[in-house]
């Protein structure tokens, strides 16, 4: 696995500034974006600077890029006027991940319930 950018990897192409994206927020160590296709009035993506497939590897690679993704997240939900909201990593097909570099989705603006759905 590898932390430096990936050719084909579209979130590492939006990083990078290659592919357009609505900025949300942006640190050091992550990038926030809005999501092309919301589930909620507030959909935001928050994805760490390194590549990493998936959660679990990000925090075995890069801890500090894990770490910047939440602080972004904390503050997307801030700057967004979140009282409540909910983070969601997918892991694999199965799961719904489509972008294979690992991402945190912030989603809010609604009653959001439990369970998902």
């Amino acid at each position: 696995m590898t932390t430096s950018p990936v050719a084909d990897c579209l979130f590492c192409r939006i990083v990078a500034g290659e592919v357009p994206s609505t900025e949300v927020a942006s640190s050091a160590g992550a990038y926030a974006f809005r999501d092309i296709d919301p589930k909620a009035p507030t959909h935001v993506l928050v994805v760490p600077r390194t590549h990493a497939p998936d959660l679990a590897a990000l925090a075995v690679a890069d801890p500090a890029g894990l770490a910047a993704v939440g602080e972004l997240v904390g503050e997307v939900a801030r700057a967004e006027g979140l009282e409540a909201y909910r983070t969601v990593f997918n892991t694999g097909a199965g799961a719904g991940q489509t972008v294979f570099h690992a991402h945190a989705h912030v989603i809010g603006g609604r009653d959001l319930g439990w369970p998902p759905g």
